[in-house]
């Protein structure tokens, strides 16, 4: 089961620390835009939790199968491209985010295993997640209102974006 993820800002433009149970990461934005580059920055933390996933969940199949995997490599980048577009039937062009992972996977391995790994490691849970259509869901903390402030903060959710 997935730990809860803590996200906090601190003194410093941009950082912000990253708990996940007793584990500590920072996230900055890069120097060209205003950042330290302290830390990833949210994108490429999604990229590095695609990864980690894809490679994770190759290993864990290939031990389950006692198949000889000695190592995973994934190389993931993110880019915007243009979306499928067929002009006959009206549909507008619009842009979509695409992650491409170049996948390595060491070790005595016969080609079929190979292709399975590579299947399988494209079935992790964030890839599915990712693919599946996410709802997101946020709510304004009533911590956030200023102390001595007597009026109520309120309860907005969004979902998917901006209300």
């Amino acid at each position: 089961m997935a730990r809860n993820v803590s996200v906090s800002s601190g003194p410093l433009k941009y950082v912000h620390v990253v708990s996940v149970g007793a584990h500590l990461l920072r996230a900055d934005e890069p120097v060209d835009v205003g950042g330290g580059d302290i830390g990833p920055n949210p994108e490429e933390l999604l990229m590095a939790s695609l990864g980690v996933c894809a490679s994770i969940t190759a290993q864990m199949y290939a031990d389950r199968k006692q198949w000889n995997l000695q190592s995973v490599h994934i190389d993931v980048t993110h880019g915007r491209v243009l979306a499928a577009d067929d002009a006959a039937s009206g549909t507008k062009i619009e842009m979509i985010d695409q992650f491409e992972m170049q996948i390595s996977l060491a070790g005595d391995l016969s080609e079929d295993q190979r292709n399975r790994l590579f299947e399988i490691a494209n079935r992790c849970p964030i890839h599915r997640m990712l693919t599946s259509g996410v709802k997101i869901q946020s709510r304004l903390s009533a911590e956030a209102a200023q102390a001595g402030k007597s009026s109520e903060v309120s309860q907005k959710t969004l979902v998917g974006g901006i209300e």
